[in-house]
């Protein structure tokens, strides 16, 4: 299994295309924004669900955590049944993200993946796609490493991501 960590808009989801493209067997992607998608309606901006606030800052309550729980134990399922797995996440509590998915994660061998992106260059792609809250890329650029230990780290500043991704694969055994 291997885990990407990074915030809003550092590349993690193009990394991920790259690696289903480099990798020789097949690996199936999943990422906290499917996740969040998946989420009823009602959810989104309410209490217990999550919230992105005005100035890109994202808030969960315990309903969403209680999802992202079972989210979590069933992603970890199928790679205990013999499926490649990629994910792409955002540790919005830093360590404490990290430690949740160790839970869960028992002893499966993991790659931990940072991405990292300057702060500005993130900005500007969250600009350019235009579907995520003003500022999230921002806040969350530094925010998301904290306290986090990685097997690799990966910066998609100037490094394209099919690039990132052979680097990354080059470290899966």
């Amino acid at each position: 299994m291997i885990i990407l960590n990074g915030g809003s808009s550092s590349g993690k989801s193009g990394i991920v295309r790259c690696l289903q493209a480099v990798l020789p067997d097949q690996w199936l992607a999943f990422g906290c924004d499917s996740f969040v998608d998946a989420l009823p309606a009602r959810m989104q901006g309410a209490d217990g669900g999550i919230v992105f606030a005005a100035d890109g800052g994202v808030d969960v309550g315990a309903d969403f955590r209680s999802l992202e729980t079972a989210w979590t134990q069933g992603v970890v399922a199928m790679a205990r049944a013999g499926a490649r797995i990629v994910v792409d996440d955002v540790f919005l509590g830093g360590t404490a993200s990290q430690q949740r998915w160790q839970r869960a994660l028992g002893d499966l061998d993991v790659l931990w993946v940072g991405v990292r992106c300057e702060s500005a260059v993130a900005a500007g792609r969250e600009v350019a796609r235009g579907d995520r809250t003003p500022g999230m890329a921002a806040a969350q650029a530094r925010l998301v490493h904290e306290g986090v230990r990685y097997d690799l780290e990966v910066d998609t500043t100037r490094t394209e991501s099919l690039e990132c991704a052979r680097a990354i694969a080059a470290r899966v055994v």
